[in-house]
């Protein structure tokens, strides 16, 4: 049987949002998140060295050494933007730094700036820890959506002959190396491309770089010979850092680089896709199962460890200290993202609708210029989003990703004659989708994520006869479907409820869910939220911040998890760029007493106070928001 996918997803140029969530945060990434990004890359000398005209000697950092990449995505998030708001002076931007790019591609194809002036003596000897193919990777992301933007090919055309160099120098022919990227991204990239210009030798380098990964003998120890070093001296100690310690279909557990991790995994399911790998798939699925249900926060971050930026051992998840880089839970989005089109369960969305909501929209100030690279779950009060980073990843990972949230939201059935819709997403916004040939135009209208009612309307020109799905989220515990206002008895499968008929323009599919707040508890192993609870409504992890608390200790406040559904939900359109703030009962540990006293034998006096919480993503957005904390002490 067949596994590749039975869902097509919708492309995000088809849609288009006119809600009070994304299109705000879609205006404030074209119109300052890209434009400070390019300043930035423009100020630390990200662009220049595509001129070669440059001074660097070692040790080099190996900020300097991938510092291609930055550029890379940040054309990526150009094409995105340009694809659904046309900006001249943006696209004329973008094309001369893509003249200073490709000026710099020598003619057998490569093309990375620190290799080609600093140190060329090392171009692909350090395939485990220099990133070249990572750079490579990137830009040509970059070229795919610059050219499906704008049709223009300079930049897809010069990728494609750098993937044509990488394909003649790996592999396992006569004079090829073995190798493949200790920083996976350039897997999902070469399908883009492959997608994109309709030629499958890039599939093929695609699956190549997959399937030799983590074979023996270790390609990694091969080349550290070859450069004089010892591999059992790697700094990582063993090659779960990079996921090459065992080839991918025998891997069972998310380890190492998360970040790194994801990118391989979404690549992975790629090419599972393509070649209709069930043991690639079936890797995927054992991975995924594993990392969500003993690995990942309640935001869908994941990676707790500063020391690898990823994973650790089952159900380590600190909160003050959590690493949960902000390009973990992007690449977790492009994951399930393709988990979902397998056989679209609920499952994938819904997690995808975690990561972004929460682990993601946390890496980005609401004005769009300052970045999170860590996203904790609580604070001191001292961790606060920066302009940029020495290690700049995030910030143009952000706005790719907020550019291209579009594509999310809608598919379609895979067969060319399939009369099914599935909603993933929920936010007001129109789409154009093509259905059994037909163009089918959806309109979605919801305060989605503040309140649960969407209603849907479809309009084909024509009555049209398909199949909804629509997805009832694994948060909400009540639900209900109308059709022209009369309800629907469906029933719920793979977290999506269908229903099928001839539908015209004036029809209205209504479905309403429940958004009351409830609480959330751990796993009882997670040490650090032992006798602890959080706050969720909707799709949105809830904090409470020092500001709102007359600054008092966050870890004094407690709950009872009994009145988290009684909390009154009050939408403040002033507040945080319009947000729904819960507010309610807690009680605080009283410190009166306690002056000079460190231990005595009474308990603190307990009182009742008011507490509120705001949604994660929006946390330290405000002057001296002080402390933040997710997980609260239960009475």
């Amino acid at each position: 049987m067949s596994i590749r996918w039975k869902l097509s997803s919708v492309a995000f140029t088809s849609v288009r949002f006119d809600d009070a969530f994304w299109a705000p945060r879609q205006e404030i990434n074209r119109t300052v998140t890209i434009p400070h990004v390019h300043k930035m890359c423009t100020d630390t000398n990200r662009f220049s060295v595509f001129e070669l005209n440059y001074m660097r000697r070692p040790p080099f950092s190996i900020v300097e050494i991938f510092g291609d990449s930055d550029p890379a995505k940040w054309i990526e998030a150009v094409g995105y933007s340009l694809a659904t708001h046309p900006d001249p002076e943006l696209e004329a931007l973008a094309d001369r730094e893509i003249d200073r790019i490709v000026s710099a591609q020598l003619p057998d194809g490569y093309l990375n700036t620190h290799f080609q002036v600093a140190d060329p003596a090392m171009r692909w000897k350090n395939l485990r820890d220099l990133h070249e193919m990572y750079c490579a990777g990137h830009m040509m992301e970059g070229a795919v959506a610059y050219y499906q933007a704008t049709g223009k090919r300079k930049l897809l055309d010069a990728m494609m002959h750098y993937a044509d160099h990488i394909a003649a120098m790996f592999g396992h022919g006569l004079g090829q190396k073995r190798g493949y990227g200790g920083h996976p991204e350039i897997e999902l990239a070469l399908v883009k491309m492959a997608r994109a210009t309709g030629e499958k030798r890039f599939y093929e380098l695609s699956k190549y770089l997959i399937d030799e990964r983590g074979q023996q003998p270790h390609y990694y120890d091969i080349e550290a010979r070859e450069r004089g070093e010892d591999p059992a001296k790697f700094w990582a100690k063993n090659y779960e850092y990079n996921q090459s310690h065992k080839p991918l279909r025998e891997q069972d557990q998310a380890v190492g680089h998360a970040v790194r991790a994801m990118y391989l995994f979404s690549g992975a399911a790629d090419i599972a896709h393509e070649y209709d790998d069930a043991s690639l798939l079936a890797a995927c699925e054992r991975i995924w199962d594993a990392m969500t249900s003993r690995r990942m926060y309640l935001t869908g971050g994941i990676g707790p460890s500063h020391s690898n930026e990823g994973f650790t051992r089952d159900y380590d998840l600190p909160d003050e200290n959590a690493y949960a880089e902000t390009c973990a839970s992007i690449g977790l989005v492009l994951w399930c993202g393709r988990m979902l089109q397998f056989k679209g369960e609920g499952k994938y969305a819904d997690l995808l609708e975690r990561a972004l909501y929460n682990g993601t929209l946390s890496g980005v100030s609401l004005d769009g210029s300052h970045f999170y690279y860590e996203n904790p779950l609580a604070s001191l009060g001292h961790h606060h989003r920066v302009p940029w980073f020495v290690c700049p990843c995030c910030p143009p990972n952000v706005a790719r990703t907020i550019a291209s949230v579009g594509g999310y939201f809608y598919s379609t059935g895979a067969d060319a004659e399939s009369r099914d819709v599935w909603v993933h997403l929920y936010g007001q916004n129109s789409a154009k989708v093509m259905v059994a040939g037909r163009e089918v135009s959806l309109s979605q209208r919801t305060e989605y994520p503040w309140n649960g009612r969407v209603a849907l309307k479809i309009d084909a020109g024509a009555p049209t006869v398909l199949t909804l799905h629509m997805r009832v989220p694994a948060w909400c515990g009540r639900w209900s479907l109308k059709v022209n206002g009369a309800p629907v008895d469906t029933t719920l499968t793979n977290g999506y409820v269908s229903v099928r008929g001839e539908w015209t323009a004036q029809d209205e599919i209504v479905l309403d869910l429940d958004m009351t707040p409830h609480a959330v508890y751990s796993h009882p192993s997670v040490r650090q939220a032992v006798g602890k609870v959080a706050l969720q409504r909707g799709p949105l992890v809830y904090c409470l911040e020092g500001v709102d608390h007359g600054q008092t200790e966050l870890s004094r406040i407690s709950i009872d998890p009994a009145d988290i559904e009684k909390m009154v939900v009050e939408h403040r359109a002033d507040l945080l760029g319009g947000v729904s703030v819960l507010r309610g009962k807690g009680r605080v540990a009283d410190v009166d007493g306690w002056n000079g006293v460190l231990y005595g034998r009474q308990a603190p006096r307990v009182m009742e106070t008011e507490i509120t919480a705001i949604p994660y993503y929006a946390w330290d957005n405000r002057e001296a928001a002080g402390e933040m904390r997710v997980w609260l002490r239960t009475n």
